[in-house]
């Protein structure tokens, strides 16, 4: 029996660690080496400027079961691999962003995280990713951006961005048996492209609708103006000093018909069930009255929608509750 004394092992363990490491170190390098080659380029594409003509969802539509449309917003110029320059509406100038690039066609630009699923110098086609928490679904939302080079859309199409951006036949049909569903039964309700108008009809009562403004925080995004509109009510010498928030719907004729109080009442019934009369009877009484009421409408169909009101009275002319 041969003997193994206790420095020989360590230096046999040596050895062994030695030898893991240089062949770790070795496929390290030609891992890094493949990923190298795997991180998505738009070299071939610096500088050509491109419109998003279409956001559709895996079934071609694109609009949703609530009404929602993904409408097409995007201009962008790929400077580099590592920056993009994206219009702004608000600015109306293009503005740098970093361009991070991924693995697998994904990289981020503008607090957005997309998959690139063809592209060449006339389109591009992308899919919408979603973020959660700290890692990305690389499964993809299935909505899907067309971007359209400009001199392509222009030389060899031989139209314009806004007539490509318009909806399809298939969501006017869409949209159309949607406003049949909800003018037959309001429950069945949906968001209005145009939404509801409030016009005031007397000069004691001022209505304002929020607006979100689109911005880098809110990626530009002001669908909750199209979600769920939003409307300040003011009433001037009013009965009492009151204020109060709920909701409406306005059917495709432009009535209204009261939802729900906005605000919790931790289970006290009788406190709700009072604040239910007495806004709706505001609803039933001021608005009847003093606004004139245009039901929204999607692709030129009236339909229902609800809308949700913020309405102060006051015994005198004074300042707006904040």
């Amino acid at each position: 029996m041969v003997k193994i004394n206790q420095r020989t092992i360590i230096a046999l363990g040596a050895i062994l660690l030695s030898t893991v490491t240089i062949i770790n170190s070795g496929c390290n390098s030609a891992n890094s080496n493949k990923h190298e080659k795997q991180l998505i380029s738009f070299k071939h594409l610096n500088g050509i400027n491109y419109s998003e003509v279409a956001r559709r969802q895996k079934n071609g539509l694109s609009f949703n079961e609530y009404g929602y449309q993904l409408e097409p917003q995007w201009k962008m110029k790929f400077v580099s691999d590592d920056s993009v320059s994206i219009y702004s509406p608000t600015k109306k100038d293009f503005i740098n962003f970093p361009l991070t690039r991924g693995y697998d066609s994904i990289f981020n630009a503008a607090r957005s995280w997309l998959k690139i699923k063809k592209m060449d110098k006339d389109s591009i086609v992308m899919e919408i990713l979603q973020a959660k928490g700290d890692s990305i679904d690389i499964m993809g939302s299935k909505v899907y951006m067309l971007f359209y080079a400009d001199d392509y859309v222009k030389n060899v199409l031989h139209t314009d961005t806004a007539t490509l951006r318009h909806p399809s036949r298939k969501d006017t049909l869409f949209v159309k048996s949607l406003a049949e569903k909800a003018n037959s039964d309001i429950a069945k309700a949906f968001s209005a492209r145009q939404p509801v108008q409030l016009i005031s009809k007397s000069p004691l009562v001022k209505v304002q609708q929020q607006h979100t403004k689109p911005d880098i925080m809110n990626k530009f995004d002001a669908s909750d103006d199209y979600l769920d509109p939003t409307f300040d009510i003011t009433i001037n010498k009013a009965y009492a000093d009151f204020y109060y928030s709920f909701s409406v719907t306005v059917d495709d004729k432009g009535l209204m018909h009261y939802g729900k109080p906005l605000i919790d009442f931790l289970g006290e019934e009788d406190a709700k069930n009072n604040y239910i009369r007495v806004s709706k009877g505001i609803m039933d009484s001021y608005f009847k009255l003093y606004l004139k009421t245009l039901p929204g409408t999607t692709l030129g169909f009236p339909h229902a929608s609800t809308i949700s009101i913020h309405v102060q009275g006051l015994t005198t002319i004074g300042v707006r509750k904040k």
